[in-house]
């Protein structure tokens, strides 16, 4: 790969952090090939005044992203681009001055490679030990595939469906699309661009408001096992010593509100086990430290709240993925007009393809799940003569292009004195969509917008979903509503498939 061929684009999520110039500068400065875009996306929750940034040479588009997180962020910004690789950097990182250079190197790959981690580097103060703080953030240096620099092949994303939406903080969410890319047999791998990374400033409580990560533990337990640290190259954590030092703090507690000998015992020998693992952890953290008064302080007051934050966060994650646990569907298979697009009659013009609201968001939810997805159409027209078979293929094209792959296409082309076996309501198209996926026809969902498509997944005992649009019939709508699901919207439909909230 020349680097004049060389073809990226770069996304930055920010909730408007100081550090985004410095970012934009180095980049600027780089006598590499430049970026085909520069992707800004405003995180930021409430309008604000417009972000500051630097006048460069840079291609740079500033994209508001509603405050929902870095996921749903860096989501809208390589959806926006149409570059072969996606590089996605935090806004408090700044490249070093040959970032753009080596990453020529970087991402000459073999198909095989998915993406490429820059190195990260950790500038920690040479005069005295580092704080607690900064040694968490100096082990960014040695974490696995993050999005402090990460390039992606875009493709990728697409097949992949992003980053998961549920991850609302800067903690999993590069972990679990790691994993995701990994399990389609593409290989992940760490090129030679340098990017350093300083520490932040961060308050008193900062260690104790981090335990809210514990949360997105629990949902990267539920979708990639009980050994997913080792899989992204991490220890087997503290979950443990953190819930034994809650549970003996608040047997001490109860005990000590009990009157006569035992209860006594009992909270002293609680308190004691307490006090020990407190004091493990507290030691723990100080020994590398600097030991400064401020640091011993903080030090012994946030190792006696982090256990209980930790375990309560931890219990939180896990009770709103045990809600959202239901059995997924092995497919989910789509009507394609007034479904997934705007219905335009016996349509052979790409020009023409209009995607519905939230479909897009609704195809990668079930991407991220892992749920192949697929689209099952009546197209009559070309029996009819109104298009031909390579009108429908332009046109199946655009919907590809606009909404992402799909795992199977099956579109009947006959009219409906053929005699067919394929055409809707016939259970032909579900039934042979299942078999090209390798999934039981009984285990897939098929949601459209008619009758038609409601008989179709009936007749091969699949669930389904019914979506009414204006050329929905009420009797449609009354039988669905008695023999299958009616919901207002796609997107409203998968979520409850899925246990999302939209």
């Amino acid at each position: 790969m020349s680097g004049e061929h060389l073809d990226y684009a770069v996304v930055i999520p920010t909730t408007g952090r100081p550090s985004l110039g410095a970012l934009l500068r180095a980049l600027d400065t780089d006598s590499g090939p430049a970026p085909r875009e520069v992707v800004v996306l405003d995180d930021r929750p409430e309008p604000g005044p417009p972000l500051d940034l630097p006048e460069t040479a840079l291609p740079c588009a500033v994209v508001r992203s509603g405050g929902r997180g870095p996921a749903a962020a860096r989501n809208e910004g390589w959806r926006r681009v149409d570059a072969e690789w996606v590089v996605f950097l935090d806004d408090d990182v700044v490249p070093g001055p040959l970032w753009r250079k080596s990453l020529v190197g970087d991402l000459d790959v073999p198909p095989d490679v998915a993406g490429c981690q820059g190195t990260i580097t950790v500038p920690l103060p040479g005069s005295r030990r580092p704080t607690d703080w900064e040694r968490g953030t100096a082990g960014l240096a040695d974490a696995w595939w993050i999005t402090a620099d990460m390039a992606y092949r875009r493709e990728v994303l697409e097949r992949c469906g992003g980053f998961d939406e549920r991850f609302r903080r800067a903690f999993r969410e590069d972990a679990d699309l790691a994993l995701r890319v990994q399990a389609t047999g593409h290989r992940l791998v760490t090129g030679s661009r340098a990017t350093e990374h300083p520490v932040r400033a961060a308050g008193f409580f900062a260690s104790v408001r981090a335990q809210a990560g514990n949360a997105d533990n629990a949902i990267m337990r539920r979708k990639h096992g009980t050994r997913w640290r080792r899989r992204i190259g991490e220890g087997p954590g503290r979950t443990r010593r953190h819930l034994a030092t809650t549970v003996a703090g608040l047997t001490a507690a109860l005990a000590a509100c009990g009157r006569g000998r035992r209860w006594r015992t009992t909270a002293k020998a609680a308190g004691a086990v307490w006090l020990a693992l407190t004091a493990e952890l507290a030691t723990r953290r100080i020994a590398p430290g600097p030991r400064a008064p401020g640091e011993l302080a903080r030090m012994l007051v946030t190792s006696v709240l982090i256990p209980p934050a930790a375990c309560w966060h931890r219990l939180r994650g896990e009770w709103r993925t045990a809600r959202a646990g239901q059995r997924k569907p092995a497919a989910v298979l789509f009507d394609r007009d007034d479904t997934l697009v705007h219905d335009v009659p016996y349509n052979g013009d790409p020009a023409q393809v209009r995607p519905k609201r939230g479909v897009r968001a609704a195809a990668d939810w079930l991407r991220v799940d892992g749920v192949p997805i697929g689209v099952v159409s009546n197209q009559s027209g070309v029996a009819r003569g109104l298009l031909t078979e390579d009108d429908l293929a332009a046109v199946n094209a655009e919907v590809r292009r606009q909404l992402g792959p799909f795992d199977t296409w099956q579109c009947c082309v006959h009219g409906e004195d053929d005699g067919c076996d394929c055409r809707k309501p016939a259970p032909g198209l579900v039934e042979r969509a299942a078999a090209d996926l390798g999934v039981p026809p009984g285990e897939c969902v098929v949601i459209g917008d008619t009758g038609a498509d409601v008989a179709a997944a009936t007749a091969a005992g699949a669930r389904a979903v019914l979506v009414p649009t204006d050329r929905t019939r009420p009797e449609e709508i009354t039988d669905a509503l008695l023999t299958a699901e009616v919901a207002p919207t796609v997107e409203d439909a998968v979520a409850r498939m899925l246990g999302r909230t939209t």
